[in-house]
């Protein structure tokens, strides 16, 4: 039998005004695991990390960590998780190094080992050139590094991340990638949140799709992906009104209902070579010539889409979602 890490059942979270942040939410996440709560902004996913690490009691249902309430026994949950939030928690006239050192001394480390765990992760996460600077002066992936170097001082047994790589270009989205990868290969549990398809398939294990604070599917990145069995035709035309042309003569061939994006036009067909032919006979009587066209295997945005009609940047501001901010708790 697997050993989870973090629990819950039945969480339902409402904020003032009636706003249902939660409805019902179950999970199990297998130590040593990355799981990934994907969603848009406002699904809950950040609601649900706000309970797992005690900065948020439930309206009904129960979580635990390691075993632990999180409500009845939320200090010794809170002296064993690391949390790294949408909004970086260092202080920005402090050093790199004074940061860190700091967090080891509030986390009891004493002020020699404090020093060492400092020294030891700037070097880790790439810091040591700008261990002495002020964190203001940092490029945004360098203060994304510094804030999750600072949720792991106290060697957490398991780190939440809430959207760690918003906002980073792809080289440092991807660096931390990496990094993750590394903690968990040491036996790290990670709770990682995330509105990235591409993020979610590289890094989880298991992936929980969310959407209106409730949990529409869960799997495998590839489960998740082989349950749509179909092929996406992607094609680009000259213009976008070639695209909306197009699209109207794809539907008609018997195709569900097109995606638009400029002069881009997508959509999931069954028989994919078979309907790709169908489609250029289609489209050459009508004078239409493709730019570039492609046929290739579901992503995880052509499930999440599939199975909430829209895609996974898209969706309302979740309520007091700046709450979540914080390194180690």
């Amino acid at each position: 039998m697997p050993t989870y890490a973090i629990e819950a059942e039945g969480l339902v979270k409402r904020y003032k005004g009636g706003v249902l942040a939660l409805n019902g939410v179950d999970l199990a996440v297998e130590e040593g695991t990355v799981f990934g709560l994907l969603g848009p902004n406002g699904a809950g996913k950040t609601t649900a990390v706000r309970i797992f690490t005690t900065t948020l009691v439930p309206d009904a249902g129960w979580a635990r960590v390691l075993g632990l309430d999180v409500i009845e026994h939320a200090e010794e949950v809170r002296a064993s998780i690391g949390l790294a939030g949408q909004f970086a928690a260092v202080d920005e006239n402090l050093t790199g190094y004074e940061n860190l050192r700091l967090i080891g001394q509030l986390n009891q480390l004493g002020r020699r080992r404090s020093a060492q765990r400092s020294r030891e992760l700037l070097g880790r996460f790439g810091l040591e050139e700008t261990a002495d600077r002020p964190a203001k002066t940092f490029s945004g992936g360098q203060r994304r590094r510094l804030d999750v170097a600072a949720s792991l001082v106290a060697r957490p047994s398991i780190l939440f991340l809430d959207e760690p790589t918003t906002g980073l270009d792809p080289q440092s989205r991807k660096d931390l990638w990496v990094m993750i990868e590394e903690l968990v290969a040491e036996g790290t549990t990670v709770l990682l949140t995330t509105q990235y398809l591409e993020e979610a398939d590289r890094l989880a294990s298991i992936v929980a799709v969310v959407d209106h604070g409730r949990v529409i599917a869960e799997g495998t990145p590839e489960e998740l992906k082989s349950k749509m069995g179909r092929t996406v035709l992607e094609l680009e035309m000259s213009s976008a009104e070639d695209a909306v042309v197009t699209a109207e003569a794809l539907h008609r061939l018997g195709s569900e209902v097109p995606q638009l994006s400029g002069a881009k036009v997508e959509v999931t067909v069954d028989h994919g070579a078979e309907f790709l032919t169908r489609a250029l006979r289609s489209l050459d009587r009508r004078k239409l010539v493709p730019l570039h066209l492609a046929l290739r295997e579901p992503s995880l945005d052509d499930v999440f889409l599939a199975l909430t009609g829209h895609r996974a940047e898209e969706g309302p501001i979740e309520p007091d979602a700046k709450g979540a901010k914080g390194a180690k708790l």
